[in-house]
């Protein structure tokens, strides 16, 4: 009744739940409650017990099932359905001695769901039963029996995009649950599903004769009902039997869709989306356009001409295809040549309409094509367009003909289509794709080699389609060998990337070209820009970044990136930023080796390395956090920089541009300005004094020393090992940041400089334990402080680092009140991170000091300061020393609460010192525990 803690007034609060029930039984005659030797029993009659109810109930309709007699599994699953009221025990604690009995309940259950379902199908009730069925599919988003029923049901209600949809929400759950896929019998009724396989309507059962009458007659009924509403809904669209016959003589129905796609695979969220759409269109009322657009190769062509087959029996009267040659070898077919190809295949040569002279001019050909068009249904697949304006002239006014477009322009200008973007395929489609191409016992045998291919193909269909051709010719390669010559983003990854007419890079070069040669001389500079780009192809680009590598202004900047997104040779992730597909920023370099000058790309990476360190300057100056500042780096700006209304836009934009100074930092080793490298790490501090725990500040400090040391730079070595000491004194690395820390304060002259590392210093000696130490290092710091006539933040730096080192020597009561010293300095210069730090402290001494009210005020403060500005290390300390607190009042419930929280913090944020720590004091609690203290 209560698991495994039970309360202190359970054995009194036990005998009275038994008089209770003494008394209600006892109200029946004999008493049904006795006590033996093991405990209390009770007599329980046949009939009364509910599991032996429903288990009897189920081995009927296993029976009935066995014989096809659907009556009686419905019959029999329905009562004893009727048993169950939610989980079994679910008002108990978690009882383990019984969680094998309620898994095999709860397993039964399922098992009385799925034959009862089944057994409505058989006999027809599929509309009946699909709310109910629905319901505990999503109850059970991983139990693939009940999905497939789900999926049967909907789809024998005339909801096939319904079906559809319910197919793709457990294939996702049950990729990101579990990483797998639909099984056979799933992916089998999926597969109905979209071929319209007229098998799936059937009821196959061999139940006894009148079963099977009555099921019969429910089909009968439902396809003769269904027959004439489709007949009703098309009335004018259909011709009579004698034109229809008439017509199948004369005017043969043109039938060009390219072959489908053998290997299809994914993209089942927008191929529904698409046959959605234009199944609409067929009953006239949906949108006569669907523009499928994205970069080239990522198979927008296999997805018009998989949807066009799809879609072939809700256009009868014709499925056309065209080639508009926008992108590519040739010239972009004009639509005056077009729409003569589209009339003639709709009216061939001795087709009455035809024997009249096509019109002259392009409008008059469109008006006709409008006019042929709006008593058919007709599906054209218009692939390859340019732009809006080659379109234009060949879409159908009004009736249910449908267009599905594909373009690597996004067509923004196409009146009244619905876009369908297009983008890479994520990594289970890809995977799909390979093992359909390879098979699946040829991928699983080399599950890494697999996973390098994709990584090395980027999601693109193309790129994928490449390699799984080659690997077909290549049967005894093993994928790692395809996998090392793609050399995932390697150079040559494009040459590798070719196989016959296949060939990624003239794909992007046929969407590069038509902007370089463009009579526009927008289109013009923006393939400029799409190669300089290429300088930096790892890099998100904001508009503000790319004026200064482009050295145009911001808003031209943005204006060339937008233009860049149309024409798909740019992805935009989210508002105002901007990245390559890896593929294409790998093409965007060559071009940019290829047609600018060494001098100019020089130019234009310094341009952009100047930006970022004058910017990251700029992002510090907002930040309130004390110490000396590095030199600042005196030179104009080559674009303008942000400006930070506060420190949180300042820390928002570090944020953001994190892996952009990264990547800066380590370019800068090989280009004209070294110095920026340390320059930017140094910089960082503001940022990483919340974030250091992730790692990345210590790499790129790492990186700026190796480049500094390699320039033989004493001022950038002093700097970067200076924040490389407080790094590795944070992450309690303390030799480490001895060792740095001594070594920056050779390095140097100026006082501002050796007073902060002198106070890191005594940080570290201070967590060390070494109390003499810290205090000797504090008070030089503060002495050499005063001497030069110091003040502002620094003041306060070094009264918070006295108080600490008098904390750690043993004397509490300076401490406490150094502590409120420093306490009143941070909060005059609005810190609120320094605020937080010096409470924690100060709430430690506090305790030892036995002032338990005002220790657990300062903590509470803390650990809401450090909540709201999210310092997960400084959570984690905070919630240590409050566990520490608590200890010392004997307040062992709230001691081990309070570390258990850091534990699980440290634990979900891989801090592992904190862990050691965190155990530490653990271990404390429970020996200061046994020992009563």
């Amino acid at each position: 009744m209560w698991g495994e803690e039970p309360p202190a007034t359970a054995i009194a609060s036990l005998h009275n739940h038994v008089g209770r029930l003494r008394r209600v039984l006892s109200a029946e005659g004999a008493s049904r409650l006795s006590s033996t030797p093991y405990g209390l029993l009770l007599r329980v009659a046949d009939g009364e017990l509910d599991v032996q109810e429903f288990t009897a109930l189920l081995a009927r309709a296993r029976a009935a099932r066995a014989q096809h007699d659907w009556q009686d599994v419905s019959h029999h699953t329905s009562a004893a359905l009727s048993l169950w009221r939610g989980q079994p025990l679910s008002d108990l604690p978690e009882l383990h001695s019984l969680e094998s009995e309620v898994r095999h309940l709860c397993q039964t259950h399922l098992q009385a769901l799925e034959w009862h379902f089944e057994a409505e199908l058989q006999l027809g009730r599929h509309a009946e039963v699909t709310p109910e069925l629905s319901r505990w599919a999503s109850r059970h988003p991983l139990h693939e029996a009940l999905h497939v029923q789900l999926v049967t049901a909907l789809y024998r209600s005339g909801r096939q995009a319904e079906a559809l949809e319910a197919f793709e929400a457990v294939r996702s759950a049950l990729s990101e649950e579990l990483g797998v896929g639909p099984g056979p019998a799933l992916r089998g009724v999926h597969l109905q599903v979209l071929t319209s396989d007229p098998v799936l309507l059937e009821l196959r059962t061999t139940a006894p004769e009148s079963v099977r009458a009555g099921a019969q007659a429910v089909v009968v009924a439902r396809d003769a009902h269904d027959s004439q509403a489709a007949t009703a809904s098309r009335a004018e669209a259909t011709p009579t039997p004698q034109e229809a016959v008439v017509r199948q003589r004369s005017i043969p129905v043109p039938v060009q869709l390219p072959a489908d796609t053998a290997l299809f695979t994914g993209r089942q969220r927008e191929l529904r989306q698409v046959c959605q759409l234009l199944e609409r269109t067929a009953d006239g009322a949906g949108p006569r356009v669907v523009a499928l657009t994205g970069m080239g190769g990522v198979g927008k062509s296999a997805l018009a001409v998989r949807a066009a087959h799809l879609l072939r029996d809700q256009f009868p009267d014709g499925q056309l295809h065209v080639d508009l040659r926008g992108f590519g070898a040739g010239t972009p077919r004009p639509p005056h040549e077009v729409l003569a190809t589209l009339l003639a295949d709709l009216h061939p040569a001795g087709a009455g309409a035809s024997a009249q002279p096509l019109p002259e001019d392009t409008d008059d050909r469109a008006a006709l094509l409008r006019t042929t068009l709006a008593d058919q249904r007709v599906i054209v697949v218009l692939d390859n367009a340019r732009d809006s304006d080659q379109v234009l002239p060949l879409l159908p006014g009004t009736g249910a003909s449908a267009v599905i477009v594909t373009s690597r322009a996004a067509l923004p200008d196409l009146p009244g289509a619905h876009h369908v973007p297009l983008a890479p395929m994520d990594i289970e489609e890809q995977r799909a794709l390979l093992s359909a191409a390879c098979g699946v016992e040829r991928v699983e045998h080399d599950l890494d080699g697999a996973m390098r291919i994709l990584a090395a193909c980027a999601g693109l269909p193309l790129a994928l389609r490449i390699v799984a051709a080659r690997l077909a010719a290549r049967p005894a390669w093993p994928l790692g060998v395809m996998a090392d010559r793609l050399g995932e983003g390697g150079p040559g990854r494009l040459s590798a990337l070719t196989a016959g007419r296949w060939e990624v890079r003239a794909t992007f070069a046929s969407s590069y070209l038509a902007l370089r040669d463009s009579e526009q001389a927008t289109e013009r500079e923006a393939a400029r820009a799409f190669r300089m780009l290429g300088l930096w192809p790892e890099q998100v680009f904001t508009p503000a970044c790319a004026a200064a590598l482009l050295h145009r202004s911001p808003t031209q900047a943005g204006e060339l990136l937008e233009l860049l997104v149309d024409a798909h040779l740019l992805q935009s992730p989210a508002p105002l930023r901007y990245r390559f597909h890896d593929l294409l920023g790998e093409y965007a370099a060559e071009r940019a080796d290829e047609a600018e000058p060494a001098e100019e790309r020089e130019a234009a990476r310094l341009r952009l390395g100047v930006w970022y360190a004058l910017a990251l300057e700029s992002a510090r100056l907002s930040m309130r956090e004390g110490g000396p500042l590095p030199p600042r780096l005196e030179e104009e700006p080559p674009a303008p920089l942000p400006v930070f209304a506060d420190e949180a836009q300042a820390m928002a934009w570090c944020r953001e541009e994190l892996a952009n100074i990264g990547d800066v930092i380590g370019r800068a080793g090989n280009g004209p300005r070294p110095d920026l490298a340390w320059r930017l790490a140094v910089w960082l501090f503001g940022y990483m004094r919340n974030n250091w725990w992730t790692g990345q500040w210590e790499e790129y400090l790492k990186q700026a020393l190796r480049i500094a040391e390699q320039h033989d730079d004493r001022l950038g070595r002093a700097w970067v090992l200076r924040n490389l000491g407080a790094c590795h004194g944070m992450a309690r690395r303390l030799e480490k940041s001895i060792e740095a820390l001594r070594t920056a304060l050779t390095l140097f002259d100026e006082p501002a400089g050796r007073v902060a590392v002198l106070s890191n210093l005594s940080l570290a000696y201070g967590f060390q334990g070494q109390a003499d130490q810290a205090l000797a290092h504090v008070r030089e710091a503060l002495d050499l402080h005063r001497r030069s006539g110091g003040g502002g933040r620094l003041t306060a730096i070094l009264v918070s680092s006295l108080a600490d080192a008098l904390r750690v020597a043993g004397q509490h009561a300076e401490a406490s009140a150094r502590y409120r010293e420093a306490l009143a300095l941070w909060r005059d210069h609005g810190d609120a991170s320094s605020v937080a730090i010096t409470l924690a402290n100060f709430g430690d001494v506090l305790g030892v000091l036995g002032r338990r009210e005002e220790a657990f005020a300062a903590l509470r403060e803390a650990l809401d300061t450090l909540d709201r500005i999210g310092d997960i290390a400084l959570v984690a300390d905070t919630l240590v020393i409050a566990a520490r607190t608590h200890t010392r009042f004997a307040e062992w419930h709230d001691a081990r609460t309070r570390v258990h929280q850091a534990i699980d913090l440290a634990d979900r944020h891989h801090m592992t010192a904190w862990l050691s720590d965190a155990h530490d004091v653990l271990a404390s609690i429970e020996n200061a525990h046994s020992r009563g203290a």
